[in-house]
């Protein structure tokens, strides 16, 4: 992707679902869960990133066994890449690309088609016993039937300047296929899981990197406050491009020093770009903060990642779990509950309950970098680790029992 077609991407971004000036579509008479995408596959995310998290804990301590498609270890690493954030990376894109394009949305039947697809290939990746190939073909053509149908929104609409998230999209279903062919095979899933993280680190650093500001300036402004951020400027085209730069590097070269010293200068840019929106002045609303945390947590494990591949003092898995436990969970979760209170008709605020979510899903974050070595657990190891899943799968099982009820009956506003 060139820089131009980045930069658009991170712009149109910042109309993606939030519910604000959304185009009109026909009156929508069926079930309220089946309204748009974000209702079934955040909830649906939600429970499934509770129990996948605590079922790993256990199989980890030796207290539980199981029979899956995969050993444990590559069964957790696939369900968290490619089973709990395709479920969000879903409920985001089939709401948003109706604000982007002014086409109707998916519903009804074929949205609970699409959230059955999901649900079957986490079922069948956990009991394959249908047989192995066709969990595998099950699971795969989730991710590649989603990037179908953003390509023909877009092709549909002619909204060819929103053409790079169909390219991140189907590059994150090439990588589920590549983790496929590999496990099938007996082969290391190293380079799918590495090529599944730059794709979800560059979402985070376009995508995100354009919300952060946008609600910042928005709460600010609102507030009459001076100095509102900008929405894009040349310090973060630069930031996108070295992030990019720097993710491709890790892709093919996991080990050179040019690819750790990339990761580092990106995560560098990354933080001086977060630190250019003004985060600690929007203390007063947790639901504008949180998004500050989030993108936080992406320049924390470029610096770290890069880090360990320089041999300074950190773990690659521990550098890699400040993206999947830390920005990847605390991102996901600030979009779910915005964009649950904004299509739901309610006031985007962060109540008491809300703000207990994002406690409990970082300190979950933070346990789980701060865990003794798991490849050599001790009595400690498994108390941090478990004290670390029950607080971050307790924050999206909190946001299945407070948010499940606006998700699944009608708007205020309908």
């Amino acid at each position: 992707m060139s820089a131009k077609e980045i930069q658009m991407v991170g712009q149109e971004a910042s109309a993606g679902p939030q519910g604000d000036d959304e185009p009109t579509f026909p009156r929508y008479a069926g079930p309220a869960f089946l309204s748009y995408g974000f209702r079934p596959f955040f909830l649906g995310a939600a429970l499934f990133a509770g129990v996948a998290v605590l079922l790993w804990v256990a199989l980890f301590a030796g207290r539980a066994q199981a029979e899956f498609l995969y050993p444990a270890r590559e069964w957790h690493l696939h369900e968290m890449l490619f089973g709990y954030l395709p479920a969000l990376i879903a409920g985001f894109l089939l709401t948003a690309m109706p604000n982007w394009t002014d086409r109707m949305p998916l519903r009804g039947v074929p949205l609970l088609a699409m959230f059955i697809l999901w649900l079957a290939g986490r079922l069948l990746v956990a009991a394959p016993l249908a047989g192995t190939f066709t969990a595998a073909l099950v699971d795969g053509s989730f991710l590649v039937l989603l990037a179908l149908y953003v390509w023909r929104e877009v092709a549909a609409a002619g909204a060819w300047d929103r053409a790079p998230i169909a390219v991140l999209v189907s590059c994150y279903a090439c990588a589920n296929i590549f983790f496929h062919l590999s496990a099938l095979r007996g082969a290391s899933t190293d380079f799918p899981e590495r090529f599944a993280l730059s794709v979800m680190t560059l979402m985070l650093t376009v995508i995100g990197g354009r919300l952060t500001p946008t609600f910042t300036r928005e709460f600010l402004a609102g507030r009459n406050m001076a100095k509102l951020p900008e929405l894009f400027s040349p310090v973060d085209g630069a930031a996108i491009i070295l992030v990019l730069v720097g993710v491709i590097a890790w892709v093919l070269q996991p080990e050179s020093l040019w690819a750790g010293a990339l990761l580092m200068v990106a995560g560098v840019a990354s933080v001086v770009r977060l630190l250019r929106w003004g985060g600690w002045r929007t203390w007063r609303e947790p639901l504008v903060l949180i998004l500050h945390v989030g993108y936080g947590w992406v320049g924390l494990y470029l610096l770290a990642l890069g880090a360990s591949i320089l041999g300074i003092g950190f773990s690659t898995q521990n550098a890699v779990h400040l993206l999947t436990v830390g920005a990847m969970g605390t991102m996901t979760l600030a979009v779910m509950t915005r964009a649950s209170l904004g299509h739901s008709g309610r006031p985007r605020h962060a109540d008491r309950l809300t703000v207990a979510m994002y406690a409990l899903i970082n300190i979950g974050a933070f346990l789980r970098i701060l865990a003794p070595n798991p490849d050599a657990p001790t009595t400690l190891t498994h108390i941090v680790l478990g004290l670390s899943a029950a607080g971050w799968s307790g924050a999206y099982l909190l946001f299945a029992l407070h948010y499940g009820r606006y998700l699944v009956r009608p708007s205020l506003d309908e």
